[in-house]
């Protein structure tokens, strides 16, 4: 009997077809990956097995048994859990009270008691979290750290994961790993939504790829490869990227020295940070989630106010300087959260044009037709699979992601921070993005990549440079870096 059958899913968004007549099965007890470019309907088939949508036709069968998932609540009274790829936590609850929130039958709890099942839970799935703190005050990878728990706590027989490891480091995907490999010999049956090639591998059963809202094909590990599953992905043999070694690096433009930060907590975050970048080159920051590179990028795109320190490029003081004013002085910026500063009601046209609102007022009033105008031309250039006028909101994250970037690259910008560029991305997105910072970086740009992607930051840079604690560890060229090198760094144990 298989734990869940979707037969014949359809689902419709206007015109677009997410969701073409799939047939999607997992048996009990085995991790299951999905498969897929952003956009090919793995999140939307999973949104429908999990009550957030409602299918246009077609049926679910929990154990064998039709079943009516109208909303998240008859999902978990089905099994089945979720873990998303967008938080939906409250900030301002701590980690044991965003686990248990909408789970306990009583109206008054013991704020020592839930801590205490929170952390034997932690314990018991290896992974560990402070109870107690806050989760505005968490990383990122905190974060998603908690969501992961948060749907294991319900004791969930069916377990959706949505890109669960994109912000988690080698050790706690190991961990994550491990624990659910347990669980699955005790019955837990899971989705594994994934990105990443050689997680999928590593860890599942059988492998389902999506394309175009179709299912290409279901396979057994052991009958594929990774390269022929990115080929099922994308509907093409992929090239990866190449970069010219021999390449001439400019001289110095943006020169960071002597930072130093505080956290929300008023804990110091960065200590003595200092770089240089020149024009022509990728020096990319490599390090652990949570050393100090959300802060990092913060202060360096004027989210920040940094303690101390200065950050000069060509000669004009940035350091205490606006967003608004960086970006005018020709920094391009891409946070490490792609839905900050976008606005998903708005269309795409106008969260393209929100940086460049002057360029199109006129005597009080927005040239729209400009507007629109210029987005044509820019999604065009870069690739996204949308029109000027749909809502941000309804592309997918490869999607979004290039909007951000085309914003911050088509002013030809003398610097580029890139953060966490492509993060939670598939194959085909991810290598177009890093095909785009090599082209900024061989027009002449200086470009700044942050990355928790190791294999990214020794693919794409020509210095690499660890952060750890807050602190720059040491800056070598990338002939001079290996794995098990900056590992060492990363660690803080050299």
């Amino acid at each position: 009997m298989y734990a869940i059958e979707m037969v014949g899913i359809n689902k419709h968004f206007g015109n677009l077809q997410a969701n073409k007549d799939i047939h999607f099965s997992l048996q009990s007890g085995e991790i299951h990956a999905l498969l897929g470019e952003n956009g090919a309907g793995k999140t939307t088939l999973m949104r429908i097995l999990y009550g957030l949508y409602r299918p246009d036709s077609g049926e679910i069968l929990v154990n064998g048994q039709k079943t009516s998932i109208l909303s998240p609540k008859d999902a978990i009274q089905a099994g089945i859990g979720m873990v998303t790829q967008h938080f939906t936590l409250v900030p301002t609850l701590t980690v044991a009270e965003n686990v248990v929130l909408g789970y306990t039958h009583s109206q008054l709890v013991s704020q020592k008691d839930i801590e205490a099942k929170v952390k034997a839970a932690s314990e018991k799935f290896g992974i560990h979290v402070d109870p107690s703190v806050m989760v505005k005050y968490l990383s990122v990878g905190e974060r998603q750290r908690v969501e992961i728990l948060k749907a294991l706590y319900r004791n969930a027989k069916v377990l959706i994961m949505d890109e669960p490891t994109a912000v988690l480091v080698p050790q706690e995907v190991d961990a994550l790993f491990e624990s659910l490999l347990k669980l699955v010999k005790t019955g837990l049956s899971v989705i594994f939504i994934s990105h990443k090639l050689n997680e999928v591998m590593a860890v599942c059963d059988q492998i389902t790829v999506l394309r175009d809202g179709q299912v290409t094909g279901t396979v057994k590990k052991s009958a594929t490869t990774q390269v022929d599953l990115a080929k099922m992905m994308v509907g093409r043999d992929t090239s990866g990227i190449s970069r010219q070694i021999e390449h001439k690096i400019g001289k110095p433009i943006y020169e960071v020295k002597d930072l130093n930060a505080l956290s929300n907590q008023g804990l110091k975050t960065l200590k003595g940070v200092s770089f240089t970048l020149h024009r022509g080159e990728i020096l990319g920051i490599a390090g652990v989630s949570g050393n100090g590179q959300s802060e990092l990028t913060k202060v360096l795109t004027g989210l920040l106010i940094p303690t101390s320190g200065s950050v000069f490029m060509d000669g004009q003081d940035l350091t205490h300087a606006s967003p608004s004013t960086i970006t005018k002085a020709g920094v391009g910026r891409t946070p490490e959260d792609r839905h900050e500063g976008m606005i998903g009601d708005l269309t795409v046209a106008e969260n393209l044009a929100m940086e460049d609102l002057d360029k199109y007022t006129h005597n009080g009033f927005l040239d729209q037709k400009a507007i629109v105008k210029d987005a044509e031309k820019k999604i065009a250039d870069f690739q996204i699979k949308a029109s000027p006028t749909d809502a941000l909101r309804k592309l997918s994250g490869g999607n979004i992601q290039k909007v951000v970037m085309a914003r911050a690259l088509s002013r030809n910008p003398k610097v580029v921070i890139a953060s966490q560029p492509t993060r939670g991305l598939d194959v085909g997105a991810t290598e177009y993005i890093r095909k785009k910072l090599l082209e900024e970086r061989n027009r002449g740009a200086a470009v700044l990549l942050l990355s928790e992607d190791l294999d990214e930051v020794l693919a794409l840079s020509d210095r690499i440079a660890v952060i750890y604690e807050g602190c720059i560890r040491g800056i070598l060229p990338v002939s001079e870096a290996t794995a098990e090198k900056l590992g060492l760094l990363m660690a803080g144990t050299c």
